[in-house]
């Protein structure tokens, strides 16, 4: 089986991405795919806190292609930062005034001036074609710790397809309540988590939700076990059913991690500024 490697938030922490992928084998010098036939998956918000989201976006581009002519694979899902991104891009045409708030609410949550500044037509397509959530090795791979998924269909073609409708069909309403779902969270660490990540796992399959969203020194201090310092580490919870792998790269200095997992888990971990945890 090939290699699965995930990505957390990077929030526009670019040279942390590539200084990460790079220690872990995945890309070179020059930011070239060295990874061969591995299945890499992000698991969303590229863009919005750091300095270089679209950076970001146009590395995870270009080694997608790259991934693809060698029989490798780069799956690059949404998150709800890039849903804020495009509704702030989306209606100021049609609310110049943004009296619906979406540029405002884009803004307040770390959004960057520069990224919309310099997108272009194929960033904007791309970006609006991600799915919400894909599956390899066991892991059902999803941007948030949110019970979003399970409203918006049964199976992962089913909410693929209904997300792809709604940013095809700028509905001021609707983007509204996607959003408010999106930013959801701890959804399978609070009351009934267990039980809520068993009815996702039960309704897409797979034998473990693998997702980013919440940081993890944030599920730490608020749910599980403690603070976490240093770069930090995948954390398993909810009988082991869930990993959370937003490694908050953008937020904290010494921060940031990527994951190998397997069927049986996490296999190997690389962290920033460098060094396989285990």
């Amino acid at each position: 089986m090939r290699p699965l490697w995930v990505v957390g938030d990077v929030h526009g922490a670019y040279d942390k991405l590539r200084a990460t992928l790079l220690r872990a084998g995945l890309i070179d010098f020059d930011g070239s795919w060295t990874a061969g036939d591995t299945h890499l998956v992000f698991l969303g918000d590229y863009v919005d806190r750091g300095p270089h989201g679209l950076e970001v976006i146009r590395l995870v581009r270009s080694l997608e292609v790259q991934a693809q002519e060698v029989g490798g694979q780069v799956t690059a899902l949404l998150g709800n930062h890039e849903v804020m991104f495009l509704a702030a891009l989306v209606f100021r045409h049609q609310d110049p005034l943004d009296r619906l708030g979406y540029r405002q609410y884009w803004l307040e949550n770390g959004g960057q001036l520069r990224d919309a500044d310099l997108l272009e037509p194929s960033d904007l397509a791309w970006l609006s074609s991600r799915p919400v959530m894909a599956a390899s090795h066991g892991c059902l791979l999803i941007h948030a710790d949110s019970m979003m998924y399970v409203r918006l269909g049964s199976t992962l073609e089913e909410v693929n397809a209904e997300v792809a409708r709604l940013l095809s069909a700028p509905d001021a309403d609707e983007w509204g309540l996607f959003l408010n779902w999106f930013t959801e969270r701890l959804a399978f660490a609070l009351a009934q988590g267990e039980a809520k990540a068993r009815r996702t796992l039960q309704t897409f399959g797979g034998q473990r939700i693998v997702h980013g969203h919440t940081p993890v020194y944030v599920l730490l201090d608020e749910t599980l076990h403690g603070p976490t310092l240093g770069a930090g580490a995948p954390v398993p919870y909810a009988n082991r059913l869930c990993v959370a792998m937003d490694s908050g790269m953008a937020y904290r200095e010494d921060a940031g991690f990527i994951a190998r997992l397997n069927q049986h888990g996490i296999a190997e971990v690389v962290a920033f500024p460098g060094g396989a945890l285990y």
